[in-house]
């Protein structure tokens, strides 16, 4: 079985570390590579892998292999390259480690190289997906890899296991009010509307929360730690929102719960009513959920996450009915609004069609598991490279 280095650069928050320790994870286990993961601040690796030492230049979990690197010192020691080498998000191996690429090149197969790109739904990308550059240097070349939720893309991260584990958990008796009671929330909070909150800073939550406080019904909110934390306090008048607190007004109830690792989180997504996103990891995993949700995509300076938030919702709207789309678009898109002033946020407008939503959820995830998962579509084309 081949050999595999990914190199992750954590920029901030948790997506870069996410998406590649569960590529790894997936490449050791269905695949049978091995892998070595290169990360560069293991303490925020930490939060998503509880057994990691944030200290240890080199350690191994489960079949992983993990080694601590930085972008500012290049490697020291002597090192071999990997058959196939997976740059995460254009993070650049370091110079001594291309250079251990271009003589392995020299007298052997040269390493595949993939530049794992952040996931994106426009139209270019199916003609950019899979294209390769020389490096300016040595005759070594890099494959761009995009993943993506529309055809010509390298799909999405979806274990093999992932759906029948989903089943098999959610046909436990009383799966909802027992995950709930291990979150530390009673099971009458448990029956309401359920509704998870994991986002950035956003400037629309206070409208958010009022409207949830003046809803006809009981709405329960679950905030795992984060930024948006202190933000849903200073909506109570609290001076904090930790794991174990709860805060109440109207027909809203928030229960603060702990930052907790991927598997986990998982569970926390299935047995939600809504939830809400960020970013790559947590909007692909809410889309295999198989529950409605609303994405914040990671905001950019030059407004360019505009542009992705309209392809992405042109692919995963299109096929529901009118009222739904644009109630869907119009909500995704005020929540996505990164001028300081807040938009008028229409809740009820919003969770009126939500058995559409809940219906068309299902059916998504079936036309993403067409596009293949791209653990697997990665591993058919670097090993066909090899050959």
């Amino acid at each position: 079985m081949p050999s595999c280095d990914i190199f992750c650069t954590v920029i901030d928050n948790f997506g870069d570390i996410g998406t590649s320790w569960r590529l790894a994870r997936q490449l050791a286990a269905e695949h049978g590579w091995h892998v070595r993961l290169w990360v560069d601040k293991l303490e925020a690796f930490a939060h998503l892998c509880p057994t990691i030492d944030p200290h240890a230049y080199k350690q191994q979990v489960g079949d992983i292999i993990v080694e601590q690197w930085s972008t500012d010192s290049d490697i020291k020691i002597n090192i071999e390259a990997a058959d196939i080498v997976i740059e995460a998000f254009g993070c650049n191996p370091p110079p001594a480690y291309i250079a251990a690429m271009a003589k392995r090149a020299a007298y052997q197969h040269a390493p595949v190289w993939i530049n794992l790109e952040y996931l994106s739904n426009e139209s270019w990308v199916a003609d950019f997906h899979l294209k390769s550059s020389l490096h300016p240097r040595y005759p070594l070349l890099k494959t761009f890899f995009f993943p993506g939720l529309i055809a010509g893309s390298g799909g999405v991260l979806q274990e093999r296991t992932l759906l029948a584990s989903q089943r098999a958990f959610l046909s436990a008796p009383n799966a909802r009010i027992a995950h709930c009671a291990s979150l530390g929330i009673p099971p009458a909070a448990a029956q309401a509307t359920l509704i998870s909150l994991f986002s950035y800073e956003n400037a629309n939550l206070e409208a958010l929360l009022s409207a949830w406080c003046n809803s006809a019904t009981p709405i329960t909110c679950i905030v795992p730690a984060g930024i948006i934390s202190a933000a849903v306090a200073c909506f109570f008048g609290m001076p904090k929102l930790t794991a174990g607190m709860v805060a109440a007004r109207g027909h809203l109830t928030v229960y603060g719960i702990p930052f907790v690792e991927q598997d986990r989180y998982d569970l926390l997504l299935w047995i939600c009513d809504l939830n809400f996103v960020r970013g790559e990891d947590s909007f692909v995993r809410a889309q295999l959920a198989q529950k409605p949700f609303v994405w914040q995509i990671y905001p950019q300076p030059d407004n360019a996450h505009y542009v992705k938030l309209e392809a992405t919702l042109a692919a995963y709207a299109f096929a529901l009915p009118d009222e739904a789309r644009l109630a869907l678009s119009s909500f995704w898109r005020k929540w996505n609004n990164t001028s300081a002033a807040p938009l008028a946020l229409d809740w009820n407008h919003f969770w009126q069609p939500r058995n559409r939503f809940a219906n068309h959820a299902i059916n998504w995830a079936q036309t993403l598991a067409k596009l293949g998962d791209l653990a697997g579509n990665l591993a058919q084309f670097c090993e066909s490279q090899l050959k």
